[in-house]
């Protein structure tokens, strides 16, 4: 009875100080942040999706807006060596965001235009919140992921066409080639070299390796790929000098397989095969806008 006794006071003596930190812990969750990003591995240049989940569990409606000179969220990135990767400076405000109570809110960002993240290496990634009602930021766990080299396999460089709105006078094509564990990738870039400037990288998606992606320049100085995606299944594309994605469709082969045909007058086309649907771009393949795009180029370590 007395150990009872002695074990019942330690915990009436503990109680009030239990309570205390449920509170405390009570008051830290009213705002719960979690981020994720789909991948480990991402090539220089490509587009770094971080996928933010912002809960609302204070009870009540919530209005997230920059205050105090505070961007109502951010992060904070630090590179292989644990030195801080700052900002790049941008002028726009981030919008406003209403939350409802209990609400979950999810937002995908791009970080290669946010940050220099285009180093090899590896980068850990925390989000936070700013609450401006309380004056306080709310914090996801750390997320990393790596940046690596890929394998170049055909470049070409291409003059800027008379009357194309395009700046500068040169684009460099380039087509490379990453392994995942599950399967290798197609990369596209399209790069001013004379100016520094990366206008876009990109997957075309899954590739076969042992089937040599076929490219072809046309009359517009356009990039036409065609690759073989899967078993007698191929995807074609075609990508203008800023970077954009202008056609994206795939081909079964049939009785013929499908080849690049350059015609005479400079068009090229997709001879053979069987058309499908255009293959619809997958979530972690969309394109940056050409005002995102990084600034800088890729080292010239390939």
């Amino acid at each position: 009875m007395r150990r009872i006794a002695l074990v019942y006071g330690v915990i009436k003596r503990a109680l009030p100080f239990v309570c205390l930190f449920l509170s405390a812990v009570k008051g830290e969750a009213q705002i719960q942040v979690d981020l994720k990003f789909k991948r480990l591995q991402y090539i220089a240049y490509e587009p770094v999706m971080a996928t933010l989940g912002i809960t609302n569990l204070a009870g009540r409606d919530v209005d997230l807006h920059d205050a105090d000179g505070q961007s109502w969220f951010g992060f904070e990135v630090t590179g292989s060596e644990s030195q801080p990767i700052p900002a790049i400076p941008a002028n726009s405000a981030q919008p406003p965001l209403q939350i409802k109570a209990g609400q979950k809110v999810t937002q995908r960002i791009n970080l290669t235009p946010l940050y220099p993240v285009q180093d090899f290496g590896t980068y850990h990634v925390r989000a936070h919140i700013y609450f401006a009602d309380l004056g306080k930021f709310f914090y996801s766990g750390t997320k990393v992921f790596e940046v690596t080299d890929a394998r170049p396999i055909w470049e070409k460089t291409v003059g800027i066409p008379e009357g194309v709105s395009a700046p500068g006078n040169v684009r460099t094509y380039s087509l490379l080639t990453n392994r995942f564990p599950d399967h290798t990738s197609l990369y596209v870039r399209v790069q001013d070299k004379n100016n520094g400037i990366v206008y876009a990288t990109y997957s075309l998606g899954r590739t076969i390796a042992f089937e040599e992606p076929q490219a072809e320049i046309d009359h517009a100085n356009q990039l036409h790929v065609l690759h073989c995606a899967a078993p007698r299944s191929w995807a074609y594309s075609r990508i203008g000098l800023n970077g954009e994605l202008l056609v994206h469709s795939s081909f079964m082969e049939t009785k013929t397989r499908p080849r690049l045909f350059h015609a005479g007058d400079g068009e090229v086309a997709v001879r053979g095969g069987m058309i499908e649907a255009p293959a619809a771009q997958t979530a972690d393949e969309k394109l940056p806008k050409l005002s995102e795009r990084p600034t800088g180029m890729p080292k010239d370590n390939q």
